[in-house]
């Protein structure tokens, strides 16, 4: 509250005024290390990229899709010939869909996009840093920390280097705080216009989860603005507006254009995008009601709770920092405070902008963290990549405040706290996972130990130089384990629907999730890990197990049902030769996608991903009665699509031949 109560009097700036009079001028050295900070994240996110092959095939294959027909790319189809979308609104799949449609349908073109949406993202909390402190000094060292948090925490490092829609929801997120802490500094209503664009296409990435941020934001204008209440109101009712409209209009067009001009919405029971809203994608994921999709709910994300951030997978890929950041919330209040009734020193003082900023990420992170940690329907450890900016945020606005209070003794604490807190969970980590050398955690915990007391001795004795020293150190001891992380997730590949990050004593890792890369036939019974310790979904023919395990923290998923058959040369000479609308139908979207990759044709994913009522057995029959289906790919383990309705009428009515080792009917 610190701008309501704290408005009649001028605000005092935590820095000597000759440093206020350069508000905006950039240091020599800021572009540097700016430039610095992107090229690595850059070397991070791109280096042997295509070593993850298509990655998630579902998404390459409806980016194919949109490479071959301009109506499949605009309604997110996962076929060319348009039968049914993906279970996501479409956004980011027009960016992968573009750069297929330029570049060619290769494993760069589909994941190379996302990398550079992660250097963006980098790149624009950066820019907020410097935009949320007036002091050059202060607003560049808290970008580059923030920055550096966010691009070495390990979802991160995952995510943007994978091509689910995470990494364009994460990118539209950040750049709506960009976009929010410009308008709390400038009064401005289409600065906060702009937040509402960024939103609303952030919803079309990813539905209800890129809207999560929307209370604090909200609020945060709300609360730390400057211009009057009526105008604060009348801005943030444009700003819904700007929302509204910037979401919608794709809504309005699934609603206006005739279903039988359209896909059917995957994921949909009743073929309507909003039923997928408020369903599959929207508060079926929290309630477990509907949303659960695949292998059940909250069963890729461990037991629900407050400690479910903390805990087995998801703990692994976002809570290196996470504590640390959480302190900040705490004593940013605690700074708040004192700057609203004035007490004690006015050294560190908080002005309304930095007041804003603290209020919308520390929103951001705990609505958002409350949402993971006890949402009922389906969670994948990989949705926190979602918080990594919010924690970037925080760990950068603490430094600074922490620093900006050294000579006192709360400021002290509460630098010693940062390194302390980083430093101690990354070793609980280290040591639960059994993850690198056992010295590396030694030399963390001692390392920590030192700088924390170099850090308290030195500022009560003045010893300026000790200080730093001691700041340096302990930053990197808090900072190692994430980084290493990080950089080892990004060293190995990734596939399927369930990604995790490196692999690890406590479940594998790798991620194979349902269909991952080398999954060969079109199923193959799940089985159980021991312990969560099932294999990475990489099984030969389908084979491998879904590594679930006990308390949900395996990291792997079904061998099956992918449909890779690009090494059944005959096959894929067969199909591409079939010259109907779908070469052929087969069970589920996972399947499909294989083959359409394989063949480059359309093929009719029949169920949709999670058992669609699409399409119905008389729909199926119209099909082949017009010459419009190839053949048809089935059997028994199509994974969670299929209908075996369908599945029993084609083999009651035609016969099945093999080619290549692989059943198959033609239907023509």
């Amino acid at each position: 509250m610190t701008a309501v109560l704290d408005r009649s009097a001028p605000e005092v700036t935590p820095t000597p005024p000759p440093e206020a009079t350069r508000r905006r001028r950039p240091l020599w050295w800021s572009k540097w290390a700016l430039s610095g900070l992107l090229a690595t994240t850059a070397v991070l996110y791109l280096w042997n990229l295509s070593a993850s092959g298509f990655a998630n095939t579902f998404y390459a294959a409806a980016a194919q899709a949109g490479s071959q027909s301009w109506r499949a790319w605009f309604f997110g189809s996962l076929d060319a010939a348009n039968f049914i979308t993906v279970d996501k609104p479409p956004a980011s799949l027009w960016v992968t869909g573009l750069s297929m449609r330029i570049f060619g349908v290769n494993s760069w073109a589909a994941l190379a996009p996302q990398a550079l949406m992660g250097v963006a993202a980098v790149g624009l909390l950066y820019a907020t840093m410097r935009r949320t402190f007036s002091d050059p000094k202060q607003g560049t060292a808290a970008g580059l920390i923030a920055g550096a948090v966010l691009a070495f925490t390990p979802a991160a490092a995952l995510m943007f280097r994978f091509n689910n829609p995470d990494a364009l929801l994460v990118l539209l997120m950040t750049a709506a705080g960009y976009c929010l802490v410009r308008a709390i500094a400038t009064n401005s209503g289409r600065w906060l216009a702009l937040v509402g664009v960024a939103l609303g296409f952030a919803f079309l990435t990813k539905m209800m989860q890129g809207l999560l941020v929307l209370p604090a934001f909200g609020l945060a204008y709300l609360v730390f603005a400057d211009n009057g209440w009526g105008k604060r109101i009348l801005h943030l009712v444009g700003a819904t507006v700007a929302l509204i409209v910037s979401a919608g209009w794709f809504v309005v067009v699934t609603i206006v254009v005739p279903e039988s001009s359209r896909p059917y919405i995957g994921g949909s029971s009743d073929n309507s995008f909003m039923d997928l809203v408020l369903g599959y994608n929207g508060l079926g994921r929290i309630s477990g009601d509907a949303g659960n999709g695949p292998g059940g709910g909250g069963s890729f994300g461990g037991s629900t709770g407050l400690d479910r951030l903390f805990s087995s997978e998801m703990g692994n890929e976002i809570s290196w920092l996470l504590p640390a950041a959480l302190l900040v919330v705490v004593f940013a209040a605690y700074v708040g405070v004192r700057s609203v009734n004035q007490l004690g020193n006015v050294t560190g003082r908080m002005n309304r902008v930095e007041g804003g900023a603290v209020f919308a990420w520390g929103g951001w992170l705990l609505v958002t963290a409350l949402v993971f940690s006890f949402m009922s329907g389906t969670i994948h450890p990989y949705y926190t990549v979602a918080l990594a900016p919010a924690v970037g945020a925080l760990v950068g606005i603490g430094a600074v405040l922490a620093w900006r209070r050294r000579d006192h003794w709360d400021g002290r604490l509460m630098m010693a706290g940062m390194i302390g807190l980083a430093a101690w969970w990354s070793i609980v980590l280290l040591n639960r996972n059994s993850w690198g050398p056992e010295w590396c955690r030694w030399a963390i915990g001692v390392v920590a130990l030192a700088s924390v007391a170099a850090l308290l001795i030195g500022s009560t004795l003045g010893m300026r130089k000790l200080v730093a020293a001691a700041l340096i150190a302990g930053s990197l001891a808090g900072f190692g384990g994430t980084a290493a992380f990080s950089i080892a997730t990004a060293a190995e590949s990734h596939g399927g629907s369930n990604p995790n990050a490196v692999s690890t004593s406590i479940g594998g890792g790798m991620g194979g999730g349902f269909g991952g890369p080398g999954a060969g036939g079109p199923g193959g019974a799940p089985g159980q890990g021991t312990n969560g310790q099932g294999t990475n979904g990489q099984g030969t023919n389908g084979q491998g197990t879904n590594g679930q395990g006990t308390d949900g923290r395996g990291q792997g998923g079904r061998g099956g049902p992918g449909e890779d058959i690009s090494s059944n040369a005959e096959l894929v000479a067969l199909l591409k030769s079939a010259g109907t609308t779908w070469s052929a139908a087969t069970n589920g979207s996972q399947s499909a996608s294989g083959i359409e990759l394989a063949t480059g044709t359309s093929v009719m994913a029949i169920g949709g991903w999670s058992g669609d009522p699409a399409p119905t057995l008389d729909e199926f029959k119209a099909y082949v009665a017009e010459g419009k289906i190839g053949y048809y790919l089935g059997g028994t383990g199509g994974g969670p699509g299929g209908n075996s309705e369908i599945s029993e009428w084609v083999a009651e009515n035609f016969t099945a031949t093999t080619v290549g080792g692989t059943t198959i009917y033609k239907l023509t």
